[in-house]
């Protein structure tokens, strides 16, 4: 007989006992995460299929995005507080739950928290959906908040929802004035049938009294809670054999809408995909869909709003960089590619369309040499590709001036230094506040295929790989040089870039980059390689691909470094020819007999470059034209003034007006230096025409003269397309074209050379200048 109050079961009855009838996960685990107790319902709730106790809390299957979130959780606890939030976690089947947890600490009767107690269960499936409910719109948020990019945006709304809330999810957006289907996912990959449902990307039609064309019409949230119950007209007949097959049970359709615009409408339906106890939606859940319609629609909208900034920035950039196809030209092979990087709020550093001011160029010269650059400006955005942009413009008409590299960078410095403008304050405009110029890398190289000289001036910028015979190295720079703009206005000192050269072997090849090849690139763990790691990657691929094609290698490069890229990138790859180019040249006396020998030595060079007798006519006439120009002046070059500075008292004093004849006439008061001649008076024992600077033998007797011999040198090109004439002489003045009269004698020769030649013009050398023209060989 049992005594009052006394209680049936046995007072000793085990803990684990009542905490297995529980339908709730209940996890213990210690100080250091690793799991010393679960009941069974943990077990089932995580699909955890061995012994759970012993692993760690990661090891339950918490999505890999939500670990930081679990360690936040122990640390919090194991201050002695309470935490709640909601977790993903990847089930051993596959499937995905979400679990809204609570967490408490575990204290030592002693009163130290010795580990953690965890109590989940899976959202939206509890007594408490009210807080449920504020967890899985807070979980829409973190993955909606986690990406600019539409695609990303709807993959991860479509990721959240099912299979927790829906066995299939459609979203359709407007594109002009057509829905297009842009999501559909479905529990456990399943796919409907081509030609069933609309598929990614297809137009979308819903016929009026559809539950989403009422959505969109009354502009809320429309539950169809058993579909048995409602017929509906359906896209098709197709769509609805579809639907009755698959068993749909309830829908919920809402629109999306945002700042009163219809973007769309979102959809959820449950069928037999899956087995739930309550396959019905009720009110609740369609409150619910309406507020992560509403969210959706925002999301969706900037990230069609920065899809939109980044397009356009990208064209931008994309007109502002050469075409997608290189230029043909002789004695090289070129490739290029340019990729920018991922927007920036992936990587943490707020949001930018993240193009870049990375540059490249080919730029053809005279004579079939050849320009090439690569750079980058520091920074991101639009004013870091404006800047490029105008950096690369300036760029190509400095190097039409043909003058080395050092200088053209030199110049390119000076005008980068001018890039200042007035920052704009908020009490308006203060001149006193100035943007800083900006700073730019870069490398400047010429080359000459006929020659295979490589000239180049660097800025600062990476040295290039080179491979020759299949080995990989790096070019060696003599000098890195300092950053365009480094020198902001108003600092003294002078910036210097070295001239340097070498020669490319037959068969070289030039591997240029910009850094954001080898920066910050992520590795599996989450580090990131070091730049010289970076160079070994990018080194090593290269070299298994040394031999094959300049696109094969431009695709190695930018493939050799894993992971996402930090800045955008700039790859061009040049090869040199491995045969020789024809080369005609030979050095003339500056005489009137030589224009015919020189003609004789082009029509010769021509006729066995096979040109049509036309064509060599027409070449050998501008060659009479450019060559007999050279002859002409080559008597009448002038000096520069020399004077002879002698102790005590000058040697004559006199003025023009002393001079007999016209004499005095020719000479202006500065023609005459004290103790020698800047001009060629027409006196006994002096001879006629002007003179040279070898004339005078300054420090030697006046009367005695120096005879001196004036030489051209003549070189004939030929390319692929076309061929060039080049004719040398040391006379600093560069030739003009003037307007010549109607009686004039003279004067037409470089007019005829203007019309009749595709391309022509002068450039300075060392010890002269050179005259240069173009011809097509078609």
């Amino acid at each position: 007989m049992k005594r009052w109050g006394e209680s049936p079961l046995d007072a000793r009855l085990p803990p684990e006992t009542v905490l297995n009838q529980m339908e709730m996960a209940v996890i213990v685990c210690d100080r250091f995460s690793n799991v010393i107790y679960g009941n069974s319902f943990a077990r089932q709730l995580f699909g955890f299929g061995g012994e759970i106790i012993g692993h760690s809390v990661l090891s339950l299957g918490i999505a890999e995005e939500d670990h930081e979130q679990a360690t936040e959780l122990a640390r919090h606890v194991l201050k002695g507080n309470v935490w709640e939030g909601t977790f993903c976690n990847l089930r051993a089947d596959g499937s995905t739950v979400y679990t809204r947890a609570h967490a408490v600490p575990l204290r030592h009767p002693s009163g130290a928290v010795d580990g953690v107690v965890i109590f989940a269960r899976e959202a939206l499936r509890s007594n408490q959906r009210e807080q449920d409910r504020y967890g899985l719109l807070e979980r829409i948020g973190e993955r909606l908040g986690g990406s600019l990019e539409l695609e990303t945006t709807l993959r991860r709304v479509a990721d959240t929802l099912v299979p927790q809330f829906a066995d299939h999810c459609f979203i359709d957006l407007y594109s002009g004035d057509r829905l297009h289907r842009r999501v559909s996912r479905h529990a456990g990959g399943w796919e409907p049938p081509p030609g069933t449902w609309a598929a990614v990307g297809e137009p979308v039609t819903y016929p009026e009294g559809h539950f989403s064309a009422k959505a969109m019409s009354r502009r809320d949230a429309v539950l169809v809670e058993d579909m048995v119950q409602h017929r509906f007209d359906a896209p098709s007949d197709s769509s609805k054999r579809l639907g009755d097959e698959m068993g749909i049970t309830s829908v919920i359709s809402a629109p999306l809408l945002v700042r009163g615009e219809l973007l769309g409408v979102m959809s959820m339906a449950l069928s037999n995909l899956s087995r739930r106890a309550d396959p019905h939606y009720d009110g609740f859940d369609r409150d619910l869909l309406g507020a992560i319609a509403s969210r959706v629609a925002l999301a969706v909208d900037n990230a069609l709003l920065f899809e939109e900034e980044r397009e356009t920035a990208l064209a931008f950039q994309k007109h502002l960089l050469p075409g997608e196809r290189p230029p043909k030209l002789d004695g090289l092979q070129i490739a290029w590619r340019y990729e920018p990087a991922r927007p920036l709020e992936s990587h943490g550093h707020g949001i930018q369309t993240q193009v870049g001011g990375d540059w490249y160029d080919v730029i053809p010269l005279s004579a079939g040499r050849v320009g090439l650059v690569i750079g980058d400006v520091e920074g991101r955005g639009a004013r870091a590709a404006a800047v490029m942009g105008q950096l690369r413009a300036a760029l190509r008409a400095f190097a039409q001036d043909d003058k080395p590299p050092a200088d053209i960078l030199r110049k390119l410095d000076e005008w980068v230094r001018t890039m200042t403008r007035p920052e704009r304050m908020r009490s308006g405009w203060n001149s006193d506040d100035l943007v800083r110029p900006p700073l730019v890398s870069c490398t400047y190289f010429v080359y000459d295929a006929w020659s295979r000289v490589l000239e180049f001036a660097n800025a600062g910028h990476d040295p290039p790989l080179l491979i020759v015979d299949g080995a990989v190295s790096e070019l060696p720079f003599e000098s890195e040089g300092a950053m365009l703009g480094v020198r902001a206005p108003g600092m003294g000192g002078e910036i210097f870039f070295s001239e340097e050269t070498a020669e490319l072997k037959p068969g070289a090849t030039l591997v240029l980059y910009t850094d954001g090849l080898i920066d910050r690139r992520p590795k599996e763990n989450g580090e990131y390689h070091t730049r010289e790691e970076s160079r070994e990657l990018v080194r090593t691929a290269i070299e298994a691909v040394a031999r094959r094609d300049v696109e094969s290698i431009a695709n190695a490069a930018y493939e050799a470094v894993p992971g996402d890229i930090n800045d955008d990138v700039a790859i061009v790859v040049i090869r040199t020819s491995g045969e020789e180019l024809g080369v005609e040249e030979r050095t003339f006396p500056a005489e009137p007999i030589m224009v015919s020998e020189a003609r004789r030595m082009a029509a010769d060079a021509f006729a066995s470059w096979g040109m049509h007798d036309e064509q060599a006519e027409l070449a050998c006439l501008l060659v009479s034209e450019v060559v007999t120009n050279v002859v002409l002046h080559a008597t009448v070059t002038p000096v520069p003034r020399r004077e002879l500075v002698l102790d005590g008292p000058p040697l004559v004093q006199f003025n023009t007006g002393d001079l007999p004849g016209d004499l005095g006439a020719d000479f202006g008061t500065g023609d005459f230096g004290v103790g020698g001649f800047a001009g060629d008076p027409s006196a006994p024992g002096f001879g006629a025409g002007a003179f040279d600077e070898d004339d005078w033998n300054l420090g030697a007797d006046l009367g005695r003269r120096e005879p001196s011999t004036k030489e051209f040198r003549l070189r004939l090109r030929r390319g692929a397309d076309a061929i060039w004439v080049e004719v040398f002489d040391s006379d600093m003045r560069l030739p003009r074209i003037r307007s010549a009269g109607e009686t004039d004698e003279g004067g037409r020769g470089l007019y005829l050379v203007d019309q009749l030649a595709s391309r022509w013009g002068a450039r300075p050398i060392a010890d002269g200048k050179a005259v240069w023209f173009e011809l097509p060989l078609s």
